[in-house]
């Protein structure tokens, strides 16, 4: 396995979203990007669920839809990686039409996070097969959780 950066996708925005090899497991990855202009990023859950608050503030209905494809379309269907880099399996531009209406509200554009937690999804499964954060954090979220409970699932370390 190459210790470098592979680019795995860039958007219509030109964000480009990387893996580079992890420790955790023999197909271990992290995801990172990088905006136009910007250092290299990690994306962290706390980042990705304070986005959708944002949406939802804006566009309840389609965030709820949004929020529902994620957990029914990505995070349910997904499988383990079984090579690095992992290659997405679930992401198709044509998603990207259904949720246009996000497109320009808060930070991150409806590609970049089904992207994002696609690839985060992989790595969950690669890892835990049997791991549940990232499903009981979206569901938290879609079944309209206070933001403290909410929050407090994705800065979950273990504890």
């Amino acid at each position: 396995m190459q210790n470098q950066r592979v680019l795995i996708h860039r958007t219509s925005d030109n964000v480009e979203v990387y893996t580079e090899p992890g420790d955790k497991s023999r197909y271990d990855f992290r995801v990172r990007y990088r905006e136009p202009g910007k250092r290299i990023r990690t994306p962290r859950h706390t980042h990705l669920i304070v986005d959708l608050y944002q949406k939802q503030g804006a566009e309840p209905a389609l965030t709820n839809a949004f929020a529902d494809h994620i957990i029914d379309r990505i995070i349910r269907r997904v499988e383990s990686a079984t090579a690095y880099p992992p290659a997405l399996q679930i992401f198709e531009t044509a998603h990207i039409a259904h949720f246009e209406g996000l497109a320009g509200v808060s930070e991150y554009s409806p590609e970049f996070l089904l992207v994002v937690v696609e690839l985060i999804m992989i790595q969950e499964k690669t890892n835990y097969p049997d791991g549940v954060l990232n499903l009981n954090l979206f569901q938290a979220f879609r079944n309209g959780d206070d933001i403290f409970s909410v929050v407090g699932k994705a800065t979950f370390r273990g504890r």
